[in-house]
């Protein structure tokens, strides 16, 4: 067994209860990493199961918590990010050779918090009478690792440090309607994320420094040039300052952050 060739047998996995299973028991017991090979899929990544129906963001409708069939959607939404996100980080796995061992074993981790995430939200979705599947979903974080998929520098710019941190900023707001509604088992397992997303996000933002670094770029300047390139989404205020400070943005980021013209939406944030 070798971690890269494994992470991308578990990417292939359409089956959701086995994904989650297959990445929390890799990243549990990782085996070695050989960073050199280039590898190559032999089917359409990623594997996933028939449903959810896939539908374009601004075809999915809205989901209050205060009803529990709204309540169960909104569920679903985030579960369904939480599903991307294991894929996001096995596919950064295997995808990109030559990098150093801590690169895939980082991501290791995330793949594997980000199944821990899944199942949570899962079993607690089957409480309101539903399952994962049950409502329509859309690609856009998939969408965006197809457009990064030969740049790891862009991936690491525009999956984590702008997709995934978009969590710090959504979460707080979401657990402030579902605390009204009364699922306080929702919030608590949102605590469990948030905590955890904050120490992907501080992946994304290591690696991707280190690579500019590696490169001669300047983080900063560099970072609105990928946004415009690969037509990244509009960050939505208002922004969990203190979240995205603990992930390792620096002030100058964050001042962009709060003035910058970002190109149209793409996704629509839970």
């Amino acid at each position: 067994m070798e971690l890269r060739m494994e992470a991308l047998k578990v990417l292939c996995e359409p089956d959701p209860t086995r994904k989650a299973e297959q990445a929390r028991t890799l990243y549990l017991a990782p085996p070695p990493v050989d960073p050199q090979p280039e590898l190559h899929p032999t089917t359409a990544l990623p594997g996933r199961p028939t449903a959810p129906r896939l539908v374009p963001a601004d075809q999915v409708p809205g989901r209050s918590p205060f009803t529990r069939e709204g309540r169960a959607a909104l569920l679903h939404a985030i579960c369904h990010i939480e599903f991307n996100a294991i894929n996001l980080a096995l596919d950064a796995i295997w995808r990109f050779p030559g990098l150093p061992e801590s690169f895939y074993r980082d991501w290791l981790q995330v793949a594997g918090e980000e199944a821990l995430h899944f199942t949570l939200l899962r079993s607690h979705l089957r409480t309101l009478g539903h399952d994962y599947g049950d409502y329509e979903a859309h690609d856009g974080l998939w969408q965006m690792a197809e457009r990064t998929r030969a740049d790891v520098l862009a991936r690491m710019a525009l999956v984590p440090r702008t997709l995934e941190a978009r969590g710090l900023d959504a979460t707080p707001p979401i657990q402030a309607k579902l605390r009204k509604a009364g699922d306080l088992d929702a919030v608590r397992i949102l605590d469990i994320i948030l905590r955890d997303e904050i120490g992907h996000v501080a992946i994304g933002n290591r690696w991707y420094r280190w690579l500019c670094e590696r490169q001669g770029e300047d983080p900063v300047a560099l970072y609105p040039a990928l946004v415009a390139r690969y037509e990244a989404p509009r960050l939505r205020r208002p922004f969990n300052l203190a979240a995205r400070q603990a992930a390792g943005f620096s002030e100058a980021e964050l001042a962009w952050l709060e003035q910058a013209d970002l190109p149209l939406m793409v996704q629509k944030a839970p």
